[in-house]
């Protein structure tokens, strides 16, 4: 979600984290908790390390099969233990823009600190930390520096420049709401012209997010758009400035709902003179 920052600041009650880009716009992101990167982490050491330990038994059974010395059958265990905990967590983050199946489940997703997608570079100084701090030290390292960050970001993370940022945020269901009860017979008569678009989308803003402003900030901006609207209503009615403002939203919400509603009637009596066929004119289609 992207809002351009400006006096309204909103008092927020919650630990989000709120990220400005170069143009000056605010991003609300919500960095990954230490139990969701926990168990994302501990998903991936099942499918990393499960997978060595698969190919471990095949290669143990070639080994015999095909009479392979010691030396070369430590090589390519070896080799094989550096393809599953590091080449294959590069490859999989990289191929996904900073996810992977333990972070897909929670629903995260690796991202820089600019919240933009990691290179090589990002993937692969965290696949190479993640020896030390998770293969090495059963999560330990991690767990600890986890701990320690706002952002439950593991050392991997503070050498990166990344962090997981959480990406399954709740549906958002928008507020409908109609004329409030002591402005109902106001609305009867009243004559609410066309709102100015830019009023009508900050009015809108102000009515979704009036519950986490704090009182004195609401009742200053409520007023302020309450003023700017009034232009454009007959009568202004003699009432609280939010419950104003919501009248004349779910009025006009109401009005052009009845006039698309009209308009789609009246194309749809047309429809058979714009597209029907001139009378004895064959139907070649």
């Amino acid at each position: 979600m992207a809002r351009t920052p400006g006096p309204e600041a909103i008092a927020h009650a919650d630990d989000d984290f709120e990220l400005v880009t170069g143009e000056a716009v605010a991003l609300d992101v919500r960095p990954a908790g230490f139990v969701l990167r926990a168990a994302g982490a501990i998903l991936d050491w099942l499918v990393y390390f499960g997978s060595y330990i698969l190919l471990l038994l095949l290669i143990s059974n070639l080994a015999g099969a095909i009479a392979l010395d010691d030396a070369a059958t430590a090589a390519i265990a070896i080799s094989t233990l550096v393809l599953c905990i590091v080449v294959a967590p590069i490859a999989v983050e990289l191929a996904t823009s900073g996810k992977s199946l333990g972070k897909l489940a929670v629903g995260a997703r690796i991202v820089r600190d600019d919240g933009g997608a990691i290179t090589f570079r990002h993937a692969f100084i965290r696949a190479l930390t993640g020896v030390l701090e998770i293969y090495l030290t059963f999560g330990g390292f991690a767990a600890l520096f986890a701990l320690l960050s706002g952002k439950s970001k593991r050392m991997g993370d503070y050498l990166a420049g990344t962090y997981a940022q959480h990406e399954r945020l709740p549906k958002v269901v928008p507020n409908v709401f109609g004329v409030p009860v002591p402005l109902q017979e106001w609305a009867i008569t009243a004559d609410v012209g066309r709102i100015p678009d830019r009023l009508a989308r900050r009015i809108a803003q102000f009515l979704s997010q009036a519950g986490d402003l704090v009182p004195d900030t609401r009742a200053r901006i409520a007023a302020e758009l309450a003023a700017e609207t009034a232009a454009w209503v007959s009568p202004v009615p003699a009432a609280d400035p939010e419950l104003f403002l919501a009248a004349v939203t779910a009025l006009r919400r109401d009005r052009d709902a009845v006039a698309l509603r009209l308009e789609a009637e009246r194309l749809a009596s047309l429809d058979p003179v714009l597209h029907g066929l001139p009378h004895g004119f064959p139907d070649r289609g």
